[in-house]
């Protein structure tokens, strides 16, 4: 399954864009995707997609390249962003991302 399975291309490539040269914001980018509206299973579906590895979870590795996730156009998050992005949404502090902190992250 690719992003443009479960998102618009055009929604995705607008998002891209308004943090091309912004200090990323996830749950911002997230809203723009349309991924606010979606279900939490469809969400979760999102959540696959990123998670590369299969592990589970998305880790620190996996979300530096995040963005390259939702399109090959999208730029690498640096060392600050994905710090706040896993601060953000690690909420046990296991350091990395499970589905239901993504979730919880994309609907709050």
């Amino acid at each position: 399954m690719s992003m443009t399975d479960l998102l618009k291309a055009e929604e995705i490539k607008k998002a891209l864009e308004a943090f091309a040269g912004e200090t990323f914001d996830p749950k911002k980018f997230f809203e723009l995707v349309g991924m606010k509206a979606m279900s939490a299973e469809t969400v979760k579906k999102v959540f696959q997609v990123l998670d590369v590895d299969g592990s589970g979870f998305i880790e620190e590795e996996e979300l530096k390249f995040v963005l390259k996730g939702f399109s090959s156009e999208g730029r690498d998050l640096t060392d600050s962003e994905t710090s706040a992005f896993l601060k953000a949404a690690d909420k046990d502090g296991d350091g990395k991302i499970g589905i239901d902190e993504f979730e919880v992250m994309v609907h709050e």
